[in-house]
């Protein structure tokens, strides 16, 4: 009952939210964004910490510079994410650009899908939008790790659903597939690829951002056992509420690669987004809590 109760007081006042326009919802982000940094300091040591350590060359001055737009971002991605619940789906479309729009969709036809490599990067919950460049019928469809609280987990799960989207719990993920596929679906399978994976699935390791770091490999293992070719999602922040996506084919025969080579891909191609404009990747995340040797020790 209490968890219920939680669910309902935060979905009105998100949708309450939901409601302001955008020029609003900006400037209560900047308000929160100066009380996360120096009010609660939220995650301040972590966020910190990565920086320095993934960017050993810049100074001080352009590591607090990062550090400073970092939180203004993603306080804006919160509130941009509420800002979905009363989106239309025409400023959607219009906020969201794609590009390489004939190379995705013709893998889709000839493939009956693709696996999209989304990372943790500017507007990445709006690709949510890319049903619209989809033929009718095509499912945009949205691999999610569940919330422990199901009432939160539904909520997300119907913002993450309003414009077409199908929503695969993690686990699930084979299980679906090859029922959608049963099922004549055509299909863009979308993962998000660069979370710090649980210890039972730590296989892939390599140097990223000047450190030994681990990813998880799911992605790459439904991508063989589908035969879908791989793309990788670059997202380039334009400005506030402005992303552009362009869709870059890392493989179009995932069963021709060697185990590790489509998440190695990703990996590199990440990197490059990232150096490319740092502040927009998620940096508050513990993305290098799990090391090596303690994987190796607990088997």
């Amino acid at each position: 009952m209490k968890s219920k109760l939680i669910y309902l007081l935060t979905y009105a006042g998100m949708w309450l939210l939901a409601l302001l326009p955008f020029r609003a919802i900006y400037v209560l982000s900047d308000g929160l964004a100066f009380l996360m940094q120096h009010v609660i300091h939220y995650r301040r040591k972590v966020v910190r910490t990565n920086l320095r350590n993934s960017f050993p060359e810049k100074s001080a001055e352009e590591l607090k510079e990062i550090e400073n737009k970092f939180y203004h971002y993603i306080c804006d991605y919160m509130l941009e994410e509420v800002k979905t619940l009363q989106i239309s789906f025409e400023e959607l479309t219009r906020r969201m650009t794609y590009e390489n729009k004939e190379e995705y969709l013709n893998m889709i036809d000839k493939y009956g899908g693709i696996v999209l490599l989304i990372p943790h990067y500017a507007n990445f919950e709006w690709i949510i939008g890319m049903g619209a460049i989809m033929q009718p019928g095509d499912l945009p469809v949205q691999v999610y790790k569940p919330l422990h609280n199901p009432y939160l987990d539904e909520m997300f799960k119907r913002i993450r659903s309003r414009f077409g989207g199908y929503n695969v719990p993690k686990h699930s993920t084979a299980r679906e597939m090859i029922k959608l596929r049963r099922e004549h679906k055509r299909m863009a399978v979308g993962l998000i690829t660069d979370q710090s994976p649980n210890r039972s699935e730590a296989h892939y390791w390599t140097t990223f951002l000047h450190q030994d770091t681990v990813f998880m490999d799911g992605a790459e293992r439904i991508a063989r056992m589908m035969g879908f070719p791989v793309f990788y999602c670059e997202l380039i922040r334009q400005k506030r509420g402005h992303c552009r996506v362009i869709f870059d084919l890392i493989t179009e025969t995932p069963k021709q690669t060697a185990d590790g080579e489509i998440t190695e891909c990703f990996a590199r191609r990440l990197e490059q987004t990232i150096r490319r404009d740092p502040p927009y990747w998620f940096w508050s995340h513990k993305r290098w809590k799990l090391k090596r040797e303690d994987v190796i020790q607990h088997g």
